[in-house]
């Protein structure tokens, strides 16, 4: 008896086997995917919808059809420069959700100035100066947040919230009145050509700026990773008081953050008018930033990681408009699987966080 005892207390107390660290990380990535488009299966079940023929009409118009990859692979330039804008900021440990204003603000001034600076420039100067005009809005409307948080320590999570509120509300407001094209009866700014837009990839309609999305995310997971620069801002986003010691000065850092964060979500504004929209609408908005925050979670900041993720998302983003079109689905059921993501990914850290720390 007292040796099944001990025996018993010996496998209770034996350390448990530990996955490895890539086999750790694959099962956190893409648990939480597969859970959700199971879970989102069972809401078509509940709304008399076949999921398995939902998610293969997905696939079929999102990825096999030509027509549908040269769509998922368009959509993923201003997903990718989003994405490379928040890894900026989470790895420095900031939380920037401004990027939705910052974007928007970005898109409509460059909608607004590129018409006009083609009847002076050539394309791709128009183009060149437009990218940095978009870069430069989307900081500018960072700096307040970027302020108030390096220097007066004010949480950053509230103050961009509220910039993307008032930078979506005044992008509209500048589409209705100062930027309005007098020759149409709907709001919506002046018309750049299709000829004066970035150029397409090898004949197809895939706009050039994946290329500059995928080059920007990839610059972005370098300098985090390889360069003193990006491990100062790990410091700071680690533990600020250990930067502090370190001599690192964590105000100039933090702005720093925030412009190169907010900048790129501008670019990513300027991009897609000058790839894809060519003018921008009364009322658009298309709220990427806030949608590609679980995929950047997801990849846990890794550059190659993330470009894989949102392809995954570009395709169910791009054939789940086709299927909703066609199976009676709400068009924004994808940002349902998206939300049912974000709670099963905050479950599954959770979890990992409780085995790690050996819990029951």
């Amino acid at each position: 008896m007292t040796s099944e005892l001990a025996r018993k207390r010996m496998t209770a107390s034996a350390p448990r086997p530990d996955l490895g660290p890539l086999a750790r990380r694959a099962a956190l990535a893409l648990g939480p995917v597969l859970a959700a488009l199971v879970l989102g299966g069972l809401v078509l079940l509940v709304l008399g919808v076949n999921p398995i023929a939902y998610y293969v009409f997905v696939v079929e118009r999102g990825l096999l059809s030509p027509t549908g990859i040269q769509a998922t692979l368009t959509r993923m330039a201003p997903l990718l420069l989003i994405a490379a804008s928040l890894i900026v900021a989470f790895r420095a440990g900031i939380w920037n959700l401004g990027g939705d204003g910052q974007f928007l603000l970005g898109a409509v001034v460059v909608a607004a100035a590129a018409p006009l600076l083609i009847q002076h420039l050539p394309s791709w100067a128009v183009l060149v100066v437009c990218m940095a005009l978009g870069a430069l809005v989307g900081a500018v409307w960072s700096v307040l947040p970027a302020l108030l948080k390096a220097y007066q320590g004010v949480n950053e999570i509230i103050t961009t919230l509220m910039m993307t509120f008032l930078g979506v509300s005044f992008a509209n407001v500048l589409v209705k009145l100062a930027f309005r094209d007098p020759g149409t009866t709907v709001p919506q700014t002046r018309t750049l050509e299709v000829a004066d837009r970035l150029p397409r990839l090898f004949e197809t309609t895939i706009s050039s700026g994946l290329v500059i999305g995928i080059v920007a995310i990839l610059a972005v997971h370098v300098m985090m990773t390889r360069t003193a620069f990006g491990l100062k801002l790990r410091i700071v986003g680690a533990n600020t008081r250990a930067a502090v010691h370190a001599g690192l000065s964590v105000p100039r850092l933090t702005v720093a953050v925030f412009a190169i964060s907010a900048s790129l979500a501008g670019l990513a504004g300027a991009v897609e008018i000058l790839g894809v929209q060519g003018n921008v609408r009364a009322d658009w908005n298309p709220a990427y930033s806030l949608t590609v925050v679980p995929l950047v979670f997801l990849a846990r900041f890794n550059g190659p990681a993330t470009i894989a993720f949102v392809f995954l998302f570009s395709v169910l983003s791009i054939g789940g408009e086709s299927a909703a079109r066609r199976m009676g689905v709400p068009n924004f059921f994808t940002l349902v699987i998206v939300g049912i993501l974000l709670i099963l990914l905050g479950l599954a850290e959770y979890l990992d966080q409780r085995r790690r720390a050996g819990g029951p």
